[in-house]
């Protein structure tokens, strides 16, 4: 007779429903028509974002990240928000200053990567303000990857037996083939994702250059989509290379053209990061006081993106780390 198998599940709470009949609804009733969706920042962010909805940020760390979309998240109020902390750096710098998060799936955050430790992010969570459950880097994406796939899980190995397991929201589970053991990581399908690109047409066929992480299963997962683009192309250069196109238009809502749209990040083959900047943030940010009045004046004073760049050196300074990037790639 075969002893009864123990299954294990970690502790922490799930903040987002894995149902993939409740998500294919949803993707039933979305509008897939190849339209023009170009539009505003702040239109987009007031039609797409409401307080309490889980979001997920594109990009990698400080690379490619759709800035001016998380200033506006700020600078409208959001809050209740749930974050995907999936490679997050700066981002997370963003949303915690304004305020705009109180749960966390945790993979990679606070680190800026070797720059340091964000001191106001580590506060916050250290505090208790923010709920967290963990995960790591390869778990969110797999988690991303179901729901892309229109699944409710997907099953693997590599945080059995761990603390990251015991501190997550997967759950043991027997294969029907072979009886062995997988953690089953739960469907993610965010209400609202953010993209930085380099290029895309007006209905959102996108083309990104290098490093592309989970981005093309986060524009499938998630239920509401905003591109930011460097540029708006033509829909004859899209359909010159077809097999180029990283994102289809289906999955978008709005296509959002912001030049330098990853500032202070970097945006591979177009400008480099803004370490100065970066280092600015840190260094404030461990006087909490002095915190607030920066990032008030950096984002909640200004009108838009572009006044933030004119804040911190405008075209002068853009130009400069475009030629700094463009010197690294031409070594």
């Amino acid at each position: 007779m075969n002893k009864a198998v123990e299954l294990k599940q970690g502790q922490n709470q799930l903040f987002s429903d894995p149902n993939a009949d409740k998500a294919r609804e949803f993707f039933r009733n979305k509008s897939r028509a190849m339209v023009n969706k170009v539009t505003t920042v702040d239109e987009a962010v007031k039609r797409l974002v409401k307080d309490g909805d889980y979001i997920a940020i594109g990009g990698f760390g400080a690379n490619r990240i759709p800035t001016a979309v998380l200033h506006e998240i700020a600078r409208q109020g959001k809050k209740n928000l749930a974050f995907a902390g999936h490679t997050a750096t700066h981002d997370m710098q963003i949303l915690v200053g304004g305020e705009c998060i109180d749960r966390l799936d945790i993979a990679y955050v606070i680190g800026l990567e070797a720059r340091g430790l964000s001191p106001n992010a580590r506060r916050a969570v250290e505090s208790g303000k923010i709920k967290l459950t963990e995960w790591t880097n390869a778990t969110l994406s797999w988690r991303i990857k179901a729901a892309a796939m229109g699944l409710s899980f997907l099953p693997a190995r590599n945080i059995m037996g761990t603390d990251t397991f015991k501190y997550s929201a997967a759950k043991e589970i027997l294969c029907p083939f072979t009886g062995q053991k997988f953690a089953a990581f739960p469907a993610l399908y965010p209400d609202f994702a953010a993209i930085h690109v380099h290029e895309c047409d007006v209905y959102g066929n996108a083309h990104v250059f290098g490093s592309t992480v989970s981005d093309q299963d986060l524009a499938k997962a998630s239920k509401r989509v905003v591109i930011t683009t460097e540029r708006i192309i033509s829909n004859d250069e899209i359909r010159r290379q077809p097999t180029a196109t990283f994102i289809p238009f289906w999955c978008v809502d709005a296509v959002v053209e912001v030049p330098y749209g990853s500032y202070p990040g970097n945006m591979p083959y177009e400008y480099f990061s803004d370490e100065e900047h970066i280092r600015q943030w840190l260094k404030i940010e461990r006087d909490p006081e002095e915190f607030r009045k920066f990032f008030k004046r950096q984002i909640l004073d200004t009108k838009n993106f572009y006044e933030y760049l004119e804040l911190n050196g405008g075209i002068a300074r853009m130009l400069k780390l475009r030629a700094i990037e463009h010197l690294t790639h031409n070594r």
